[in-house]
């Protein structure tokens, strides 16, 4: 018996899922760090959002831009999994693939044909139409008419797809792919069911029915029982498995900094129930954190530096989303919001990306504490109203004034460097394993 509980144990540390989630407010950098781990994995997954996510990867000089897809697809050996938490517009998906296909010529093996051998799909996969992505732009504009301020959403159809799945009204992919009939039959209702509460909403039902029917034939033989491919992947011979996050902590929809947020659950949650997997199959989960902190659209963002620092680090940093091209905001590093990241994730490590982009600045501030008329706060806040009037304790570190895009070991960075990075360590109680300090791969510095 001992015996058995030993060779399970060894078994079962070998059957443990890698996880890769953003540790901010998204844009941390997760893709690279996904290429990286990618090179060694069996299986690649993505559990949670939709083509609102953007990950943009750099290999042998040429940038790929993933939004469906996982960025693991740059390994050929690995097989890609979409799994159901992840809601799919489909002529996003092969724009996608087809797109990279291009960039890569011939690196990236992802066209509609030649997927059927490295692509999986749950038969649950909800599905994005494009009403979806016309409603999310008429629902934008009655929440600026109405309260002066909308959400900033991609109006990619990632809320009221999800939404839909919600109601119990939405459609899913093993819904398209069995009797196109009944499929055709649902999504009339569905349509109806929005443009009776969307006077202004205008749909081409026949024209999408039949772009539908050509999706349908070339994903058919992409779909899968999601739950039992995993429990195959998860018990069968041992498979190396990476999780994909998308969004990021603060984006999640019940932790992150409601209303502001995405409509998924994009913590470590949601990878049990985007793949359906037991939560015993998560192994070891790293949280990506950018060296500075950055935020899309409106919200609340204490460390925020609307001065020519935070303009430094947008254009030091490019900062502009890779989905919508929007000019994100820019601000010192937020340890208070990473460490309650680290709360709902139970980070085992970090991966530190875009250290270089500081490399300019004579000192550097680093968010330690909030306080709120006077009284500090424990944690991150919940409420959002507090959040907004939240004044942040800052401790200011030397900055190192010298390049350190060349550095390729934690040696060759600069003392005041490693002594941020031993800062943010010591704040965390959480290891940085990984730091980037450029766009590429080999840019990225591992520490243990």
């Amino acid at each position: 018996f001992m015996r058995y509980n030993e060779l399970k144990y060894i078994l079962d540390s070998r059957m443990k899922m890698t996880v890769v989630l953003g540790a901010q407010w998204g844009d941390e950098g997760k893709g690279k760090v996904v290429d990286l781990l990618a090179m060694d994995a069996d299986i690649v997954c993505r559990c949670q959002g939709g083509n609102n996510a953007g990950h943009t990867v750099v290999v042998d000089s040429v940038e790929y831009d993933f939004h469906l897809l996982p960025s693991g697809v740059l390994n050929k050996k690995a097989v890609s999994f979409i799994g159901n938490g992840v809601v799919i517009h489909l002529p996003g998906l092969f724009d996608e693939a087809k797109k990279n296909l291009e960039k890569g010529k011939g690196r990236v093996n992802a066209s509609a044909d030649a997927i059927h051998k490295r692509h999986v799909i749950c038969f649950l996969w909800p599905l994005v139409f494009n009403f979806h992505q016309a409603v999310d732009g008429l629902q934008e504009q009655q929440r600026e008419q109405q309260e002066g301020k909308n959400l900033g959403t991609t109006k990619k159809g990632i809320g009221p797809a999800y939404s839909s799945k919600a109601a119990r009204n939405g459609l899913r992919i093993c819904d398209l792919v069995s009797d196109f009939k009944v499929f055709e039959e649902k999504f009339r209702m569905l349509a109806t069911h929005f443009q009776m509460m969307y006077r202004n909403l205008n749909v081409d039902i026949e024209a999408e029915l039949q772009q539908l029917k050509i999706y349908a034939e070339k994903l058919r033989p992409l779909v899968t029982d999601g739950v039992y491919f995993m429990h195959k992947a998860l018990t069968g011979p041992s498979k190396r498995i990476l999780v994909e996050g998308a969004n990021a902590a603060l984006l999640d929809i019940d932790f992150g900094t409601y209303p502001f947020v995405t409509s998924s659950n994009c913590t470590v949650g949601g990878v049990c129930t985007g793949l359906g997997v037991p939560p015993s199959h998560v192994g070891r989960v790293y949280g990506v954190v950018k060296a500075y902190t950055t935020r899309v659209g409106v919200g609340a963002f204490p460390t925020e530096q609307d001065n020519e620092t935070g303009d430094l680090l947008q254009s030091r940093g490019r900062e502009f989303g890779v989905t919508t091209g929007r000019r994100r905001r820019c601000g010192w590093l937020d340890l208070i919001l990473v460490r309650y990241a680290h709360m709902v994730n139970g980070f085992s490590a970090i991966a530190l990306t875009k250290l270089d982009i500081l490399d300019t600045l004579p000192e550097i501030k680093v968010g330690v504490a909030y306080e709120v008329d006077g009284h500090p706060l424990p944690s991150f806040p919940a409420n959002m109203d507090v959040l907004t009037r939240v004044t942040v304790e800052y401790k200011t570190l030397p900055g190192w004034q010298c390049s350190t895009e060349a550095a390729r070991s934690f040696d060759e960075l600069p003392s005041q460097a490693q002594n941020y990075i031993r800062f943010i360590e010591d704040f965390l109680q959480v290891p940085v394993k990984w730091v980037g300090v450029g766009k590429s791969r080999e840019s990225m510095i591992k520490l243990f």
